[in-house]
């Protein structure tokens, strides 16, 4: 399939610049592909940045980076109206929102004023100012980074706004091998000032077309919808998946069935994405975070008591 290998494509090309990310880098095509936004969470150093620009350049659509501080405005994010004395109406002054990819880089590290702001853009595809609703350019997608280990001086993200990121995806420390890799890619320039593009903004809106066409049998939907369900009623849960987190988990599990090739969702689409689309969703009780119980080993339960499928 043609839109497969479009996917494939960008996903090679960033990994000309992401070493031993190819995980990381499917999943990422895959929020790409599917109309969601990513959440990359992990340490300093990683790549986190390096990534969402990798993607941005592979599609060669406009990118912004907004870098989020305390003292960043919403309307710096959703622009603002300014009196013009010549015409004697107010003019709109575009956001930095007003772009195909946005890089919301340590988002936590702004007010909750602030990163409220982003709500409505990240589920409507626009923003509204002074009453008047402005769209955002398609395609759209916001790529945010958060530090997971560092609290001072961060804001954490409200259960709202992380319903509206698609995934999120955690990266981990290169391999041995993959780390000497990257010393060496990196030693004389920066391989992603060279990247060149591999698709472009129309394709990408063909492709998430396509991800809609992926065939989903009902009772893979009701496998879907049965996993999201179970949340709500585990012990240690505090607050389980929303109807959006099945939404996501099937539309998800429809790019990835189109990046391996096929018109039709399987079983192991949906549960090797259980995690990266469920787990920021899964809110724990105080008790189970002292017992040191996580949303992923609650949400691998599950997947194993459930049954599969035919």
């Amino acid at each position: 399939m043609e839109n497969s290998n479009i996917m494939q494509r960008i996903a090679d090309n960033i990994g000309k610049v992401m070493v031993g990310q190819s995980g990381a880098a499917k999943l990422m095509v895959v929020s790409l592909a599917a109309g969601g936004h990513v959440l990359i969470e992990d340490v300093p150093g990683i790549g986190k940045t390096t990534m969402a620009n990798a993607l941005a350049k592979s599609i060669g659509v406009s990118f912004n980076r907004i870098q989020f501080t305390p003292d960043i405005l919403p309307s710096d994010i959703t622009g603002f109206s300014m009196y013009n004395p010549k015409t004697g109406e107010f003019e709109y002054k575009q956001g930095s929102i007003m772009s195909n990819i946005v890089l919301a880089d340590e988002i936590n590290r702004t007010s909750p004023k602030t990163q409220a702001s982003m709500l409505e853009v990240m589920e409507e595809r626009h923003v509204t100012v002074d009453g008047v609703t402005y769209n955002v350019p398609e395609p759209f997608m916001v790529i945010a980074t958060q530090n997971p280990v560092e609290y001072m001086g961060t804001y954490p993200l409200p259960e709202a706004q992380l319903d509206r990121f698609l995934m999120r995806i955690t990266m981990g420390y290169p391999k041995s091998d993959d780390e000497v890799n990257i010393l060496y890619r990196f030693m004389k320039e920066n391989p992603l000032d060279e990247l060149e593009p591999v698709a472009d903004g129309n394709q990408v809106k063909e492709l998430r077309k396509q991800v809609r066409d992926i065939h989903v049998d009902r009772a893979i939907g009701e496998y879907i919808v049965e996993i999201v369900q179970s949340t709500r009623r585990q012990e240690h849960v505090a607050l389980g998946c929303s109807p959006r987190a099945s939404l996501y988990l099937m539309r998800a599990s429809q790019a990835l069935a189109l990046f391996s090739g096929r018109d039709y969702v399987i079983p192991d689409d949906v549960k090797s994405l259980v995690i990266p689309v469920l787990a920021h969703r899964v809110i724990l009780k105080q008790e189970a975070k002292l017992r040191k119980i996580t949303a992923e080993s609650i949400l691998s339960d599950i997947v194993k008591n459930i049954r599969v499928p035919a």
